[in-house]
């Protein structure tokens, strides 16, 4: 397994939970799984920018944006020796404010090695974002 997903329903709007998802660098403030977040040029947010992620447990890594919809996801993908790990962000609505997935998908040569190792954690985390983001976002 290469892919990790997760899907919550969030009570505020698709525009309110894609303006907090899009504001990176706030990130750690609602989740554990985010030490810091730092933009590494200036602008708006979109395909191209990069940041430099630290999180608990995991070397720092830069991601770039590779797609953005202003109005429903964003995806950013980081790379080490062997490894592209991607990240979707998806956000649309939902019966009662919106429905987001997030998602993990390793690949390259050692990606299906490396998913099953940090398969747990990976879990974990997408866990724990969703439900920060959830929080962060109804309240």
């Amino acid at each position: 397994m290469t892919d990790f997903s997760i899907v919550v329903d969030v009570k505020a709007s698709p525009d309110r939970v894609l303006a907090v998802l899009c504001d990176v660098e706030r990130w750690p403030e609602w989740t554990s799984t985010m030490t810091s977040v730092r933009r590494m040029d200036d602008g708006p947010f979109a395909v191209g920018s990069r940041a430099r992620v630290r999180q608990p447990k995991l070397l720092a890594a830069v991601w770039q944006v590779t797609e953005l919809d202003e109005k429903r996801s964003f995806t950013w993908v980081t790379r080490s020796p062997g490894v592209q790990l991607e990240a979707r962000h998806w956000v649309e609505a939902g019966r009662a404010g919106s429905r987001v997935t997030l998602s993990f998908r390793f690949s390259g040569l050692l990606g299906p090695v490396v998913a099953r190792l940090y398969r747990g954690l990976s879990q974990r985390y997408l866990a724990t974002e969703a439900e920060g983001l959830r929080k962060r976002c109804d309240g």
